[in-house]
């Protein structure tokens, strides 16, 4: 089971520009479609949407990706 966050958590994670922080804003439990592509969730490794502190951006990340803040 990964690390359980809730939403308005300050998280980080790696991306290829290197550490980027930001606070999870959704929950998934379920399979999900995102920019494209289809996401699996469930309720003991959910994925989390998160918007990033500096560019706004929203990305989707399992709980294994993501550090607590």
């Amino acid at each position: 089971m990964n690390k359980a966050f809730k939403i308005g958590d300050h998280v980080s994670w790696n991306s290829e520009a290197g550490r980027v922080s930001g606070k999870i804003i959704k929950i998934h439990t379920s399979a999900f479609d995102y920019k494209g592509y289809r996401h699996y969730a469930t309720e003991n490794n959910p994925q989390y949407e998160v918007k990033s502190d500096v560019s706004d951006h929203i990305a989707a990340h399992k709980g294994s990706a993501l550090t607590k803040i």
